[in-house]
């Protein structure tokens, strides 16, 4: 009896040890900045077609794939942003880090982000790509804002590495601020990339907001892109980057009309992207470039119309410009799956037969 007993309270013991364990494994607490992790993404499948004059060309066209983790960890927000696309140019496929930073965001006075993220350098350049609404940005922020930028460096949607610091200030009575400022230092040679030649991009914008959904703003940009290889001597040197804007914007509701101006001093590369690190002294040491558009509802939530006018000077010069008149709309079958048509009609004087027509369909996805 005595050694039934023993055995009982053993058995007994286990038990409520077995319990207690589990009881200890269903109260884990999972830490608030798990709870925070945000996975989110999207899709932009496209279909375009052109005729230049000898070079007529129709393809399907993976244009871009992210995905994104957002997460908060006190007054810090983070991102981790990956993407995929072939459209770094021909043949060149990759999948690259894009974005990687993390934000203080305690008081909207004074905000400090640091990693890599997008340039403090016009309004088109953090638009969204599928709110943006077009085909591509517009061909002067392709390659005067850092997406496959004239100097040469490889595609980077308009990034560099570095540290922002931004606010807005001046609550009027309802507690909208009128006044909104930031400014970045870079390293200057675009993603996932070291500083060439330890001088530093100094970017940085200021805009008014006087009534709601109206912003006006000026942006500077000074800085160098170095390791470039100088085709007079066989040496490599640092190429300025001396540019700025001026931009308008009015958004409210579905509506959305923007238009901006863009200069640049400083040498370009012999081919725009794809890393190139070569002067290309013929083209002049100047470029500029405008764009406006318009995208108004037809049917609330449902179509909208657009229009852009746009036009890019590679050299600054009447006879190196590009100009393109767009027209389509935008279809909404949810808020997270939608469809783009886009006719361009556009004149580029570096060919000999300038005039030639675009269509351009997406499909474009979030999730």
């Amino acid at each position: 009896m005595k050694k039934l007993m023993i055995l009982a309270l053993l058995v007994t013991g286990v038990a409520w040890s077995a319990h207690a364990q589990d009881e200890k494994k269903t109260t884990i607490e999972i830490p608030q900045w798990v709870k925070n992790i945000k996975f989110s993404g999207y899709g932009m499948l496209q279909y375009q077609g052109q005729d230049p004059e000898g070079n007529h060309s129709n393809t399907f066209n993976l244009r871009l794939a992210r995905f994104i983790l957002d997460g908060k960890i006190g007054d810090f927000d983070w991102r981790a942003q990956i993407q995929g696309t072939n459209a770094t140019g021909p043949g060149q496929p990759t999948v690259q880090l894009v974005d990687l930073y993390a934000e203080w965001r305690r008081f909207p006075e004074f905000k400090i982000r640091v990693g890599q993220f997008k340039r403090a350098f016009t309004y088109e350049n953090p638009t969204h790509p599928i709110t943006q609404g077009w085909r591509a940005y517009a061909d002067v922020i392709n390659n005067l804002s850092g997406f496959g930028d004239r100097t040469g460096e490889r595609s980077s949607g308009g990034r560099d590495i570095g540290i922002q610091f931004a606010g807005d200030l001046l609550p009027n009575s309802d507690g909208r601020r009128l006044l909104h400022y930031q400014v970045g230092v870079y390293n200057g040679e675009g993603v996932n990339q070291k500083d060439m030649d330890n001088r530093k991009d100094i970017i940085g914008g200021v805009w008014v907001m006087p009534i709601k959904g109206l912003r006006v703003g000026a942006f500077g940009w000074t800085g160098s892109r170095g390791a470039m290889l100088d085709p007079l001597t066989g040496e490599t040197r640092s190429v300025e980057k001396n540019r700025y804007a001026f931009s308008a914007e009015y958004s409210t509701g579905e509506y959305m009309f923007r238009a901006e101006y863009l200069h640049s001093q400083g040498w370009g590369a012999a081919k725009a992207a794809n890393n190139v690190r070569e002067i290309d002294y013929s083209k002049g040491d100047k470029a500029d470039g405008w764009y406006a558009f318009g995208i108004v509802p037809v049917i609330k939530s449902k179509l909208h119309a657009k229009a852009r006018y746009q036009c890019y000077r590679s050299s600054k010069e009447w006879s190196s410009a590009k100009t393109s008149y767009e027209v389509g709309v935008n279809y909404f079958f949810t808020k997270n799956l939608e469809a783009h048509l886009e006719y361009a009609r556009i004149n580029d004087r570096s060919l000999a037969k300038h005039n030639y027509n675009m269509v351009d369909v997406e499909l474009d996805f979030r999730f």
